[in-house]
């Protein structure tokens, strides 16, 4: 049984959670949820009532085999991995954010001699690694699962090293229509929905050189 959904009515107190414009609207709405979007930067995102208890959400994410062995996990990875790695110098300095309980995108890198650090709200919680500096940051199937986006990117860009690179995989928002049978908005773990426009505006604010690679996948540089 879910909550009772939001009337358009309701929508006045909300703002975006990534750029905290006031400008937003419904979208979508199904037996589940809500779905607003944002005229400003066009995040959809799902309103606080519909978000997880963060036991019940931890709980969703011990169902994931996320195995290092899995070659069939390593080839998923590797969208991002392939076009990141031969961007780095050798032996950078890398922090997986949201490495999940089977990090492997780190072993990845650290195979390639690259030196990493983890961390995972739920299985990698020590926040003395978000006080240093990298040159270069991954967050793969992430940043659909934040509740405050705009914060939590702010602070991985404060976190980056002068030309380092922010490397983020997410399924994109392509359109109203597509959006109403979108299997990834079926995840209740999912509250963040990006887009095209939605990166475009964060490499504006960032002042950074940004790279669209394949459908889901979005590097950013900075200056």
């Amino acid at each position: 049984m879910t909550s009772e959904l939001l009337s358009t009515e309701d929508f006045s107190g909300e703002s975006c959670p990534l750029c905290a414009s006031s400008a937003v609207a419904f979208y979508h709405s199904d037996e589940r949820r809500d779905y607003i979007r944002c005229a400003n930067c066009g995040l959809v995102f799902v309103p606080k009532p519909f978000h997880l208890a963060a036991q019940d959400e931890k709980a969703n994410y011990d169902l994931h085999e996320n195995n290092p062995e899995d070659q069939g996990y390593r080839m998923f990875l590797a969208r991002l991995f392939d076009v990141l790695e031969p961007k780095l110098a050798p032996a950078s300095s890398g922090l997986d954010f949201g490495c999940g309980p089977g990090p492997t995108l780190s072993l990845m890198f650290a195979e390639r001699g690259h030196r990493m650090a983890l961390y995972d709200i739920f299985y990698a919680p020590d926040r003395a690694v978000l006080e240093k500096r990298y040159a270069f940051i991954t967050a793969t199937e992430v940043v659909e699962h934040l509740s405050s986006p705009g914060e939590v990117l702010d602070e991985l860009w404060r976190l980056l090293e002068p030309k380092g690179w922010l490397g983020i995989m997410t399924k994109l928002v392509r359109d109203r229509e597509a959006f109403a049978s979108w299997h990834y908005k079926n995840d209740p773990t999912h509250i963040c929905f990006f887009s095209r426009q939605t990166f475009a505006q964060l490499g504006t604010k960032w002042q950074a050189s940004m790279e669209f690679v394949g459908a889901d996948v979005v590097l950013f540089q900075k200056a």
